[in-house]
């Protein structure tokens, strides 16, 4: 088997994991499908600097060299998702302590107790 083939089906497979996670109703599964999802984009992105071993990440007398430009893409889209996820937790944190839940979906909280929304004026 060539590694092309199991870099494309590791993509592909955490980018399924990703979106299925992503659909759940609740904001961990959430938070853990967008991270899987960053993670897929940055092997695809690292991959697409040519899968060589063992070659020089700059240009000399070599035949074969490795892409430094998607190498440093990945170190900074790395740094940018941990700085989105610790904000989606965050978020996340703050709608359950101030809810008191943690669903992502709010109409179906309120369809399934229809004085969740409403305030008593009396």
């Amino acid at each position: 088997m060539s590694m092309e083939l199991i870099v494309a089906s590791a993509i592909g497979i955490l980018t399924a994991a990703g979106l299925y996670l992503v659909m759940r109703f609740r904001t961990f599964p959430v938070i853990v499908g967008t991270s899987l999802l960053t993670y897929a984009v940055n092997v695809f992105l690292f991959a697409s600097g040519r899968l060589v071993v063992n070659r020089p990440p700059i240009l000399t007398g070599a035949d074969t060299y490795t892409d430094p430009l998607p190498q440093a893409l990945v170190l900074t889209a790395i740094v940018i998702s941990f700085g989105m996820t610790a904000v989606a937790v965050m978020i996340a944190l703050g709608a359950y302590l101030g809810v008191g839940d943690d669903r992502v979906n709010a109409d179906e909280r309120l369809r399934d107790e229809p004085d969740a929304g409403r305030e008593d004026r009396a």
